[in-house]
């Protein structure tokens, strides 16, 4: 099935989470203080995870994750709400990289672009994000225009655009992120999410 043409560079779907039960577990992990931004990988590159695998062999193209096999880190093992949204779309398609990303209070992710994490894009995965905490002084500006995501919210970032975030609040903002490679039922959920 082919993503239906234009789409648009922010699309919710149809899923919410319980943040409650998130964010518990997101602050279980934390468990120490960081700069400005800090990144826990849930589920990564088996190597990585276990490191008496061998690394895999050198990949012109990484975008569609197949470079290696992926593995659940002890941190998602540990975390049973959040191995269940995992669990939730690895019914669907295969999931790859699965991040909790943290940006301090008054902090700034400069604006940039990343290559492959685009349903338009050939041999692309897409990102998943699920706010899990937030304040009034955080913005997600895609394309210079801010995205309404609220917490538990499920949402598709076109993130080959411009983007950049901004946490200009007293709190930390937390999102779990989710790679997962596009097929049919996922474009088609997204088309579906699309018309509304």
């Amino acid at each position: 099935m082919e993503p239906k043409k234009p789409f648009r560079d922010s699309i919710r779907l149809p899923f919410t989470f319980d943040v409650d039960q998130m964010l518990a577990e997101a602050q279980a992990l934390q468990n120490d203080q960081y700069e400005y931004y800090k990144v826990l990988s849930l589920r990564a590159p088996a190597h990585l995870v276990d490191t008496s695998l061998p690394y895999p062999p050198p990949a012109n193209d990484y975008a569609d994750g197949s470079w290696t096999d992926w593995m659940n880190t002890t941190f998602l093992e540990k975390s049973p709400y959040l191995k269940s949204i995992v669990d939730t779309f690895s019914q669907y398609t295969t999931v790859n990289l699965v991040r909790l990303l943290f940006l301090a209070p008054n902090s700034v992710v400069k604006e940039h672009t990343d290559p492959t994490l685009a349903i338009e894009e050939e041999k692309s995965m897409i990102r998943l994000t699920i706010p899990i905490d937030t304040n009034d002084g955080v913005s997600f500006i895609l394309n210079d225009t801010v995205v309404p995501m609220q917490m538990g919210e499920c949402w598709y970032l076109r993130l080959t655009d411009p983007h950049r975030v901004i946490n200009n609040g007293a709190t930390d903002r937390i999102n779990l992120t989710i790679d997962i490679i596009p097929n049919d039922t996922i474009i088609d959920m997204i088309n579906k999410a699309v018309e509304g």
